[in-house]
């Protein structure tokens, strides 16, 4: 079931009742382009739509999305990134240990499947990658870091995601990475949108 809320004069707020119904909304209302929205911003259990005044109005959005039949395994694609990963995270072998696996299989169990952006947040350029080997299920650390450095690659829950910038976090670290996450020099500066297939290889150093 979805919940409509107003957002301000320009935006209309969907609530649904868990990440795969928000992704399936986001698909359907990407594919259905409807007149006068200019942003869809998804989120673990929303789907945030803004919208032209000067086209539609609130009621309008909320009457055309709430038509929208989502297919319920849908999910918006957006393209695909690869990413090289030096799998030597120090939360590697304590991933393994959750598991009962061995890092060796951590690491292709999270280079052989891929992954899709589901939504981003956290910092500017942070994607919340879901998918992934269905095994993932990753508790984060009890203990926080106070700095994770830019690149860092980890695990939290059945989330996968790559740290943009240096910061604070609490996610389990299996590996780095030098791709940019965030760079103002390019022309979408965040390399991982919401809908974009991820696949990790890895690589030495």
């Amino acid at each position: 079931m979805t919940r409509f809320l107003r957002c301000g004069r320009e935006a209309v707020l969907a609530e649904v009742d868990d990440l795969d119904a928000a992704l399936a909304l986001y698909a359907a209302l990407r594919a259905a382009a409807l007149p006068g929205v200019t942003d869809l911003v998804p989120a673990a259990r929303t789907v945030l739509i803004r919208f032209d005044p000067a086209v539609t109005s609130p009621a309008m959005v909320r009457e055309a999305a709430a038509a929208l039949e989502p297919d319920g395994h849908g999910q918006a694609y957006a393209g695909s990134v690869e990413i090289p990963v030096v799998y030597d995270g120090p939360d590697l072998a304590e991933v393994a240990e959750h598991l009962r696996v061995t890092p060796d299989e951590v690491v292709a169990r999270h280079t052989g499947t891929p992954w899709t952006v589901a939504f981003a947040g956290f910092a500017p350029g942070f994607g919340y990658l879901t998918g992934g080997h269905p095994s993932f299920d990753v508790p984060r650390r009890t203990t926080p870091r106070t700095r994770i450095p830019a690149g860092s690659v980890g695990l939290a829950g059945r989330f996968s995601g790559v740290y943009p910038s240096d910061s604070p976090g609490g996610w389990q670290l299996i590996g780095s990475t030098t791709e940019r996450m965030w760079d103002l020099d390019r022309p979408e500066p965040a390399l991982l949108l919401p809908g974009v297939r991820v696949t990790f290889k890895a690589v030495r150093r």
